[in-house]
């Protein structure tokens, strides 16, 4: 396989995604849509995948934006956040029954009802860890294609029913707070520069740390220390911030781009009735952990949800709601995921 970096880069298909994809996230905002930009971003652009336009974003391009996003989410953080950090102790003890459920429904679907292969059906029903997942599930003699379309899927079906799930739940208005706009003019120069110290020296921090996400947590790290610390107060003009979630929905549905439209359509289908019993496991943990402690019931349903961590952490974000507790219980959901599975899979080796 060539290496990646010496390959010309797909300006064609770059410029079709983000023309797409920005015209898709316009028609969402102007209907209302909640989360419009990376929502109308990820259909526009998966049906144009699916339509077999040649669209392409390549991860360069989405790091950059990934490490802008990190320094956004670390604006959510203040000094009181660190007493609370004794009540997330329940919500984690609770995240492995769950994942036990979850995964364990979505795995007897998928093998049982949707007919894959029991390993492409395992690797394909855990809630994390895309690259492990794939790499693990064709050493195990999965199908490492369908393992991947399996999660791209279930990413981009969780995303786009869950905001719609919340609003319709909690009555939270999440289009309404997406049209308060701030212009680009109050971020102002110092702010500008803060938030490039946040991105650029979090970034780094976060490989030489070696973070999971490194680039998401570690500039989301040092942006809230220098807000817990008020350092800075800088907020991210909703002109980045909608070109963030342009950038990440347009990601989501290129996934699927170079892909027969057959076999997106038999994907979507079974990742359907996968993804609804995953949700179905994250309301009622959702619910359970909303009854037992002060945790509103939407903030417990994104820390539980099986989507991305950037795309959960940013509806938390629209939605004023605690950031820092979404993103931690999806680290531990992605750590736990990928832990569980190595263990079970050098378990069955030694079988």
């Amino acid at each position: 396989m060539a290496d990646q970096s010496t390959l010309p880069f797909p300006w064609p298909g770059l410029a079709l995604a983000l023309g797409i994809g920005a015209l898709g996230g316009a028609l969402f905002w102007w209907l209302n849509v909640p989360l419009a930009w990376m929502l109308g971003a990820m259909t526009a652009t998966g049906l144009a995948a699916l339509l077999q336009v040649p669209v392409h974003l390549p991860n360069r391009l989405r790091n950059p934006f990934i490490v802008v996003m990190g320094a956004m989410l670390g604006t959510s953080f203040n000094g009181d956040m660190l007493g609370g950090l004794r009540d997330w102790l329940l919500p984690l003890a609770i995240l492995v029954p769950y994942l036990l459920v979850a995964g364990g429904s979505a795995f007897l679907y998928l093998s049982r009802v949707a007919g894959l292969s029991r390993p492409t059906a395992f690797y394909s029903a855990m809630p994390g860890g895309l690259v492990d997942m794939i790499l693990m599930g064709e050493k195990a003699g999965g199908d490492p294609t369908t393992i991947s379309l399996m999660h791209a899927a279930r990413i981009f079906l969780v995303v786009m029913l869950l905001p719609v799930l919340i609003q319709f739940v909690t009555g939270a208005d999440l289009a309404g707070r997406s049209a308060n706009w701030r212009p680009l003019a109050d971020l102002g120069l110092i702010g500008a520069a803060w938030f490039a110290v946040s991105a650029l020296v979090g970034a780094r921090l976060g490989r030489l740390l070696h973070l999971p996400a490194p680039l998401l947590i570690g500039s989301m790290l040092v942006s809230a220390g220098l807000h817990a610390s008020d350092i800075t107060d800088f907020q991210v003009p909703s002109v980045i911030l909608a070109g963030t979630q342009v950038i990440l929905g347009a990601g989501i549905g290129c996934r699927f781009a170079g892909t027969s439209p057959a076999r997106i359509l038999k994907v979507l289908g079974h990742s359907l009735g996968a993804t609804a019993l995953l949700l179905c496991a994250t309301i009622l943990f959702g619910l359970a952990l909303s009854h037992q402690t002060a945790i509103p019931f939407a903030e417990a349903l994104l820390a539980y949800a099986p989507g991305g961590l950037a795309e959960m952490s940013l509806i938390a974000f629209t939605l004023g709601l605690e950031v820092p507790f979404v993103a931690a219980l999806h680290i531990a959901r992605i750590f736990l995921t990928v832990s569980g599975v190595t263990l079970l899979e050098r378990a069955w080796r030694r079988r």
